[in-house]
């Protein structure tokens, strides 16, 4: 049982690394829902600037190294979102925050080796506090676990766990290059019930329109670690396509650029998750705009289940662990994506 210990008419939710690019979709997307968001993270001019637009928000300046700042900037609300990469940096300080606080952890992480450490090392203490720790509630991480979970349905097991991404093109931010340097090597994959220091051979995988046939490549991002928390398969393997690939390993590759009012790039993403046991197959798809905009509406809604009692448990959990996860990509579309399941 989650327990809500303050009053559930107060709708506070501080968002760290606020003016990130990801951080700015969050506090749109807070604010479009009703919550009131608090602007927070370590960079005062930035700060300033955000709050420039939403004049009625509170600024909090907080920073990982200093410990009495992140409880400041938690104090009074009802849950923190951490959109402040790289992530192997603030997880640990602002979740060991959250739960001296008692508030709900959510955060926006791909990195296979923060989601694990957050497993690993709160489960226990999460439990106790009788909070949500809920790491990679992102498109990395997040969307996939979803869909895995939707697509499994009843079954209790199944043989193999496929996810497919392909991705039109992929503008990294500053954030996204600068977390791939902090996270240098070779990641983990689900293989034979046990994660291993290994990838997944390159394949061919016939995508639904518009992708079709790509040629695909290993994944090592957080839906491996968040699928094998609570799904029994003993092969989850993640792939995505090629072009953007190359746009991430090519350093000239330009920053996502706004193509509509709301602020999403004209990157168009598919997910595709196949399930597998014995002779059957079962399948979910997710499609739509922007893996960085995308984002925000499933941190978001994560955070309103959270804080409304709506998850199945309290401690560290994915995104299908917790939540209905049917119902959940239901909540997504069709404002924010297209979905599938087969």
């Amino acid at each position: 049982m989650v327990r809500n210990s303050l009053n559930i008419s107060n709708r506070t939710v501080t968002v760290f690394g606020a003016y990130g690019h990801t951080g700015r979709f969050v506090v749109a997307e807070l604010f479009r829902r009703g919550w009131t968001p608090i602007l927070s993270g370590r960079d005062a001019g930035k700060l300033n600037a955000l709050a420039g637009a939403y004049p009625e928000l509170e600024v909090r300046l907080a920073s990982v190294e200093d410990l009495v700042s992140l409880d400041r900037a938690i104090a009074g609300a009802r849950a923190v979102i951490n959109c402040a990469g790289p992530f192997i940096d603030t997880a640990v300080p602002i979740i060991e925050a959250a739960l001296r606080s008692g508030v709900h952890y959510l955060d926006v992480a791909a990195e296979q080796a923060v989601v694990l450490a957050a497993f690993e090392r709160f489960l226990r203490p999460a439990r106790e506090a009788g909070v949500v720790i809920g790491p990679a509630m992102a498109f990395y991480g997040g969307l996939g676990d979803l869909l895995a979970t939707a697509a499994m349905g009843d079954w209790i097991a199944a043989d193999e766990i496929l996810i497919g991404v392909a991705l039109d093109s992929w503008k990294p931010t500053q954030g996204t290059r600068l977390t791939g340097k902090r996270n240098p090597g070779q990641r983990f994959t689900f293989s034979n019930n046990r994660l291993e220091r290994a990838d997944p051979p390159p394949r061919t995988w016939n995508f639904p329109a518009p992708f079709g046939q790509q040629d695909v490549v290993g994944l090592s991002l957080a839906e491996t670690i968040t699928i094998s928390r609570h799904l029994r398969a003993p092969q989850i393997h993640a792939y995505m396509n090629l072009a953007p690939i190359r746009d991430i390993h090519n350093p000239d590759t330009p920053a996502p650029a706004a193509a509509d009012e709301s602020g999403r790039s004209s990157q168009i993403f598919l997910m595709e998750v196949i399930v597998r046991k014995g002779g059957t197959e079962r399948r979910a798809v997710a499609s739509g705009r922007d893996i960085y905009a995308i984002t925000a509406p499933i941190v978001v809604e994560a955070a309103h289940r959270a804080v409304n009692g709506l998850a199945r448990t309290s401690g560290v959990v994915a995104a299908g662990e917790a939540f209905d996860a049917r119902d959940f990509l239901r909540s997504l579309a069709p404002a924010h994506l297209s979905f599938q399941i087969q």
